[in-house]
C-alpha cells in the first residue's frame, strides 16, 4: 500500500459517522472522500465500512484495521514530538491551547510580557471548547477545565480557581424584578450558551444537570460575545465567572451574591515535550502568571496583567458550572 495518506481519511470517517462530516473536519469534499475510501477497499479486497442506523460504523476487518491506523498515528506523533526536544533553545514556535475568554483576554497580554523576554518565541494560540490532543502535537500547552484529562502522557497542573455567578442587566431587573432566592429563578427569563460539549452555561447539580431552570430561554447562542451581548440588552439572567467583569464594564448586576461556583482550570502538556527549553519555559512562565493573578480569578481583584497598569487585556472566562448548591456554597467577596 503505498497510499499512506488514505489511512487518517479512514479513520476520520470511522469517527464522524459520514463522509460528509469526514470531509468537513479534514477540508475535502464528499465523493473525494468516498473515492479514496472505495480505493482502500479495493486494495484490501473487503469492505471497511457498514452502515448502521444512519451511520457508517467500521466492519470487523474495518475495526481491526483502525487499531493499527491508531498506533501508526500514535507512533508519527512520536516521532514528531522527539524532534522537538532537541530544539534546546528559546526560540521557534509554541502553541497554546485555550477556550474563549481566557484564551482571548487574558493569554495574548500575558504571553506578551514573556515574549517581551524572549523575542524570538512565536505564540501560536488554538482557541476552542474542545480538548486538543496533545499527543498528536496540535498543541504543545493546553489550558483545560476540571481535569487535566485521562492519559498517562500527560503532565498537568491546577493553576486556578475560577468564580462564577449569577448576573443580568438594570434594564431587565427593573422590569422582571430581582430573585430573592434560587427558587424564584424559575420564574425568569434565562440566557444560554451551549459550549463544552454541548453543556448549558447555567447552574449544575452534582449530576450535571441543570438546577433552578429559568421559566424560558429567551436568547440560546454558541457564541460567547453573543451570550454576553444577549445579557447587556435584558434578555434575562446568566452565569458569568466574577473576574474581569468591572473591566470589561459590561454594565450588569450580581443576582443572589450568596451562589458562588468555583471551578477549576489545568495547565497540560505531554511529558516529551517538557524537554524542549522553550515549551518548558512557556509552561513555567504561565504557571507564575496563574499564581500572581489568583485573585482575579476568583473575582477579588483586578488581573496583575491590567493593561491600565501594565499594558495587558484583562481576562474573561467562560465555562458552564457544573455543581451549584446554594446552601452550601461560601459567600461571595464583597
Amino acid at each position: 500500500m503505498k497510499n499512506w495518506s488514505d489511512y487518517p481519511i479512514f479513520l476520520a470517517v470511522a469517527e464522524a459517522g459520514s463522509l460528509t462530516a469526514a470531509g468537513r473536519a479534514l477540508g475535502m469534499s464528499q465523493p473525494t472522500v468516498g473515492r479514496r475510501i472505495r480505493a482502500l477497499e479495493d486494495h484490501f479486497g473487503t469492505s471497511l465500512l457498514k452502515r448502521e442506523n444512519g451511520q457508517l460504523v467500521p466492519t470487523n476487518f474495518g475495526q481491526s484495521m483502525l487499531d493499527h491506523i491508531r498506533r501508526m498515528q500514535d507512533e508519527a506523533s512520536a516521532i514528531d514530538r522527539s524532534s522537538a526536544t532537541l530544539e534546546d533553545s528559546l526560540s521557534g514556535v509554541v502553541r497554546l491551547s485555550a477556550t474563549e475568554g481566557v484564551g482571548t483576554s487574558w493569554l495574548p497580554g500575558v504571553m506578551q510580557n514573556f515574549r517581551r523576554e524572549h523575542p524570538d518565541v512565536l505564540v501560536d494560540i488554538g482557541i476552542g471548547f474542545q480538548s486538543f490532543n496533545l499527543a498528536q502535537r496540535e498543541a504543545d500547552i493546553a489550558l483545560r477545565w476540571r481535569s487535566p484529562g485521562e492519559q498517562n502522557s500527560l503532565i498537568g497542573r491546577k493553576v486556578a480557581e475560577v468564580g462564577f455567578g449569577l448576573f443580568a442587566s438594570p434594564d431587565y431587573l427593573e422590569r422582571r424584578g430581582t430573585p430573592a432566592t434560587p427558587e424564584e429563578l424559575s420564574q425568569h427569563d434565562g440566557v444560554i450558551a451551549q459550549i463544552m460539549d454541548g453543556q448549558s452555561l447555567w447552574l449544575m447539580d452534582e449530576n450535571r444537570k441543570m438546577t433552578f431552570e429559568p421559566k424560558q430561554v429567551t436568547f440560546h447562542t454558541n457564541s460567547i460575545w453573543a451570550f454576553d451581548q444577549a445579557l447587556v440588552h435584558g434578555y434575562g439572567i446568566g452565569v458569568l465567572p466574577m473576574c474581569g467583569l468591572v473591566k470589561r464594564d459590561l454594565g450588569l448586576v450580581r443576582v443572589l451574591p450568596e451562589i458562588v461556583h468555583m471551578e477549576s482550570l489545568y495547565l497540560v502538556a505531554h511529558q516529551d515535550l517538557r524537554r524542549s527549553l522553550r515549551i518548558r519555559a512557556v509552561f513555567d512562565y504561565l504557571v507564575g502568571a496563574f499564581k500572581e493573578d489568583a485573585a482575579f480569578f476568583k473575582g477579588l481583584n483586578r488581573s496583575e496583567y491590567d493593561c491600565e497598569s501594565s499594558g495587558v487585556a484583562t481576562g474573561h472566562n467562560m465555562l458552564p458550572p457544573r455543581t451549584v448548591q446554594p446552601k452550601s456554597m461560601p459567600a461571595a467577596a464583597e
